[in-house]
């Protein structure tokens, strides 16, 4: 038995190098990184974490702070996955999304990164082991970039090594999302893989049309052109269009994955908000369930363990908001590829120092 005996929280307001801007959210000057670290009995620590747009990084530190912590004190931290269902029905009231998944998501990876240590066992090992590494593609957030700075900032993906790239669409007028998307293809050629994302900011025929127009430069998938809740309206889109779809990000509970799986041809759960390592996994089964590619939202850093472990593995997103730049290990890219740490534990551990001073009182 190993029981819990701290679990504490810290919440970092990191900035961006400029404003990020995308179709549905808003600026992004910085985002926020919530850290939970779970210390055990016999000294054992782990540490997971979460991250947002810079909107919520607050209640998610108090969430963890005086509701789940005073839950988990005492526990044992052996049964991971018993524990992350026990804390969500515990917070299922006044949750079922949200805050609470983001908060319980940070200490599930925090609960995994004890077990692992413990165990003396890698991420992608203990996730599945199929791979120890995947396809990446870079995705940005650039809708507010023009022309010139667009081209340049994918320019910047191939340079680093990737074979696949993305990126926002949602101009004023479709004429002016094309005329992107035509100079990107352009840029990149015909073999590099590319996607797009409206991050729900359409109708749905709105994206019949948008889908329709963008059908001649060999689209991989549109993600995300509807409201993440008109499940079935995914279907509608792909079966009009032939595009491929993908969405996920915004899901945070097993019955959203469930009620959106047979719509989408790619799955896009993020570990900082659908309950951590243990909600990934669960959606993974889901997805080899419905012979659906398992792919990733944000953190690269932890992500590429769990895409690499998995034999349906689809792509893993390399994100604008970097927080691989604040851990002792940035994502590593070869031959195109991401390649998972392979070390006891998650695999992230963050350069404190360089976190420390954007850290915010609590």
């Amino acid at each position: 038995m190993s029981k819990i005996t701290s679990v504490t929280a810290r919440l970092f307001a990191v900035p961006l190098d400029e404003v990020l801007v995308d179709a549905k959210h808003g600026d992004h000057s910085h985002f926020h990184l919530v850290t939970a670290t779970i210390t055990l009995e016999d000294g054992c620590t782990g540490t997971g974490y979460t991250y947002n747009g810079g909107r919520g990084g607050h209640a998610t530190a108090a969430m963890i702070t005086h509701d789940i912590a005073p839950f988990l004190i005492g526990q044992d931290a052996t049964n991971v996955e018993a524990l992350t269902e026990a804390m969500d029905w515990h917070m299922h009231y006044v949750g079922r999304g949200g805050i609470v998944s983001f908060a319980l998501s940070a200490v599930d990876i925090a609960l995994w990164d004890t077990r692992l240590k413990g165990s003396g066992q890698s991420l992608v090992k203990a996730a599945g082991g199929a791979s120890d590494r995947c396809r990446a593609y870079a995705g940005g957030i650039d809708l507010g970039f023009d022309l010139p700075k667009l081209l340049s900032s994918v320019q910047g993906y191939l340079d680093r090594g990737h074979n696949a790239v993305k990126i926002k669409i949602g101009q004023p007028t479709q004429l002016e999302d094309i005329a992107r998307i035509a100079a990107v293809r352009d840029l990149i050629g015909p073999d590099v893989t590319f996607m797009v994302d409206a991050n729900y900011s359409m109708t749905v025929q709105q994206a019949i049309d948008m889908a329709r127009a963008f059908k001649p430069y060999d689209i991989a998938w549109f993600e995300e052109p509807i409201i993440p809740d008109a499940y079935e309206d995914y279907a509608a889109i792909r079966a009009t269009t032939g595009v491929p779809v993908s969405q996920g990000e915004n899901l945070h509970t097993s019955h959203e994955f469930a009620r959106a799986m047979p719509h989408v041809d790619f799955i896009q759960p993020d570990a900082s908000n659908c309950l951590g390592i243990t909600g990934w996994l669960r959606v993974a089964q889901m997805a080899a369930d419905a012979n659906v590619p398992v792919c990733s939202h944000g953190m690269q850093e932890l992500h590429v363990s769990l895409v690499s472990s998995q034999p349906h593995g689809g792509w893993l997103e390399v994100h604008s908001f970097p927080i691989d730049h604040y851990t002792t290990r940035p994502l590593v890219i070869k031959d195109h590829l991401a390649v998972a740490p392979i070390v006891p534990g998650i695999g992230v551990e963050f350069d404190w120092p360089k976190l420390t001073p954007f850290e915010v009182a609590l």
